[in-house]
């Protein structure tokens, strides 16, 4: 089913149906699942859905950097940013962002993998440098007890992008910002059965 138009993206090349390059090496690519979702919660549970992505995250090697629930396309949808290890490489880490509009028994998600090339860790040891060690690392907002996975610190905060501009956290939220300025929901996607958790 087509569920969401309007995905393309200036600075994206198509280069296969329902994927986008940008000159960077960012990926683009949009997806359709004909199954009940397997969100941890409702999107009217904040809390709950938050603090079950944070685990899900964490227990996959990777850490939740935001997650909260927006509007694309006039339906509610989960817009999450994430970082993960680079696959097959000993530092360096990709970073993605998504919006998941769920329906009673379906769900499309558009997403955003925007990997570090290159250096890595430069925004990282920047923003220490400025704060400090202590105040870097921090517990996750949305579940202080959980272990492992990838830290949450101070350098994943949107106050940096500024200072970061061509940063692939940076490029994210760009383009999930521009996905939220231009994707509307097909009429057949958005007349489902919503999703109840």
């Amino acid at each position: 089913m087509r569920a969401l138009v309007g995905v393309e993206l200036p600075g994206f090349r198509a280069v296969e149906p329902d994927v986008w390059v940008s000159d960077a090496g960012d990926v683009l690519s949009l997806h359709f699942f004909g199954l009940r979702p397997d969100l941890p919660a409702s999107l009217d549970d904040g809390p709950s859905l938050r603090a079950g992505l944070t685990r899900l995250t964490a227990d996959a090697g990777g850490g939740l950097i935001e997650a909260s629930v927006k509007t694309l396309g006039e339906l509610p949808a989960l817009r999450q940013i994430l970082k993960l290890p680079l696959p097959g490489q000993p530092n360096g880490q990709v970073f993605i962002g998504s919006f998941t509009v769920p329906r009673a028994e379906c769900s499309t998600v558009v997403k955003i993998q925007a990997p570090e090339r290159g250096m890595t860790g430069m925004r990282e040891a920047m923003v220490m440098a400025q704060v400090g060690p202590d105040a870097f690392f921090r517990a996750h907002p949305y579940a202080p007890e959980v272990q492992g996975g990838l830290p949450f610190h101070a350098a994943d905060h949107t106050r940096y992008d500024t200072d970061f501009p061509d940063h692939p956290l940076t490029r994210v939220r760009n383009t999930l910002a521009a996905l939220a300025e231009g994707v509307r929901v097909t009429p057949e996607f958005a007349t489902l059965a919503p999703f109840a958790g």
